[in-house]
Parts: C-alpha cells; sequence; structure tokens
C-alpha cells in the first residue's frame, strides 16, 4: 500500500523543489540588483574607453531613485561636459550642450553603443528587466576564499522583448556581481562584464571597477571605476526630468 503512493509523492515533489530553486535564483538576482543601485544613490565614476590605437576617460555623476530613474551626466573632460543621459520608466533620453538637443532614444537603438562605449544603451537602461523578463536557475554553486558564489543561468521568456538567448551570473552571497556574460540565440558568447575590483564604498561592498569586454575583439574594452558613493540619500523627484537633463541644477 505504501509503495502505491511513492511514485505521485515524488512526481509533485519534483516541480516543488524546482520552484523553489527558481524562487532562490530568481531572488539573488533581485537582490544583486537593489544592493548595486539602493533605494536610491549619488555616484562619482570614470569610465575609460579603450582600443588599440587610442584611449578616452570620461568623469561622470550619477543619480539613481528606485528601479526605473536614472540620470547620469559627464564632467570632464571638458569637451564632453554636460552630455547626459535620463531614464524615467521605460523612456531613455540625451542631451548634449552641443546642439542643444535632448533626443528621446527609440526602441530601435537601444542595442546601440552608449556614449561611444561597449555598454549598450539597453545595459544601462533597464538593467533590472533581467528579473522579469528571464526564468533564473542555480547552475552552480562554490566557495572561494570562504565566500558563496552562485551560477546563475538566466532565460528569457518566449514573449520576452530581449536581444540574448541567454545570460550567465556569477553573484556572490553578499550580492556583489562577479561576472555578468552575454549570449547570442545561437549559444555564442558575444560580450562578458567582470568585476576586477570589489571593496567597501558608501557603507557596503559593491563592486569599484568592471570591465566589459566583447569576446570576438577582447582588446577593445569599456571600464567604469566607481570614485565616490551614496546611498538611501534624498532625491526629489525634480531630478529626473527632462528640464534637469538639459538645465542642470545640482
Amino acid at each position: 500500500m505504501k509503495n502505491r503512493f511513492l511514485l505521485p509523492l515524488i512526481l509533485f515533489a519534483l516541480p516543488l523543489q524546482a520552484a523553489q530553486e527558481e524562487r532562490d535564483a530568481t531572488q539573488i538576482v533581485r537582490d544583486a540588483i537593489d544592493h548595486w543601485r539602493g533605494l536610491s544613490s549619488y555616484t562619482e565614476m570614470t569610465m575609460v574607453i579603450h582600443r588599440p590605437d587610442w584611449e578616452r576617460s570620461m568623469t561622470m555623476r550619477a543619480w539613481t531613485k528606485g528601479n526605473d530613474q536614472s540620470l547620469v551626466r559627464v564632467i570632464e573632460p571638458k569637451k564632453d561636459r554636460g552630455n547626459g543621459t535620463l531614464i524615467d520608466e521605460n523612456s531613455m533620453w540625451t542631451f548634449s550642450p552641443k546642439v542643444n538637443r535632448v533626443i528621446k532614444v527609440p526602441s530601435s537603438m537601444m542595442a546601440q553603443s552608449w556614449m561611444g562605449s561597449d555598454f549598450s544603451n539597453k545595459d544601462i537602461a533597464r538593467a533590472d528587466d533581467i528579473v522579469d523578463q528571464y526564468e533564473h536557475s542555480i547552475i552552480h554553486c562554490e566557495e572561494v576564499d570562504g565566500i558563496t558564489v552562485y551560477d546563475i543561468e538566466s532565460i528569457p521568456h518566449e514573449e520576452a522583448a530581449v536581444v540574448w538567448g541567454r545570460e550567465v551570473l556569477k553573484i556572490r552571497d553578499d550580492h556583489v556581481v562577479l561576472e555578468h556574460a552575454f549570449y547570442d540565440q545561437d549559444g555564442g558568447l558575444v560580450k562578458k562584464l567582470e568585476s576586477l575590483e570589489v571593496g567597501e564604498m558608501g557603507g557596503r561592498t559593491i563592486a569599484k571597477r568592471q570591465r566589459m569586454v566583447k569576446i570576438e575583439k577582447p582588446e577593445e574594452w569599456t571600464e567604469i571605476s566607481v570614485n565616490d558613493v551614496e546611498y538611501e540619500i534624498d532625491l526629489k523627484d525634480s531630478v529626473f526630468t527632462l528640464s534637469n537633463l538639459r538645465n542642470p541644477r545640482d
């Protein structure tokens, strides 16, 4: 009699276990994004765009609030000062003082380069899309220097409007993303974001220096280094407006 119920119990237990793992993996990804952004933040950072025959550096300031609002503004070098990007919910705008124009970035241009870097407009605009538009699963787990590191595979939903066939993240149990790999629809690795330096800043452990590199052109890369950061600060909604993008009040 006992054996009669054994198989059904196993069949019910397997989906339950898989669902629990899926929830855990999703929460790990969500916690990593929330940890990086905070409820609100102000960051000063340097972006270096490296090519075999030239290198370019920009110093920027960035403000974020929640998951849907962010503003990035270039302050150095002088020739690029005032160039900015505003994200508010699902919309993205750029501003260039040279032409004195605010331009809304259409969806057709989201895969294009952001400020000439190896980051795309999509990378900057909707980092948290991976939480809601992908299925997540833990494919590997290990201890590195006493810290648990999860390898999480993220597969987009069939209806998701994304360009990647899958993404794989390495996330520490203190929410620091060590690596983020992007694969095309055929399973080929296209580009990878790696954390080169991790440390304490702004009262939490973060990736202080990250490099985005294209696999086919490893000699071309973009690094972003955090110079200073503050979390959970009071930011008015007026910071994230087209008016402030064009005429800075900070």
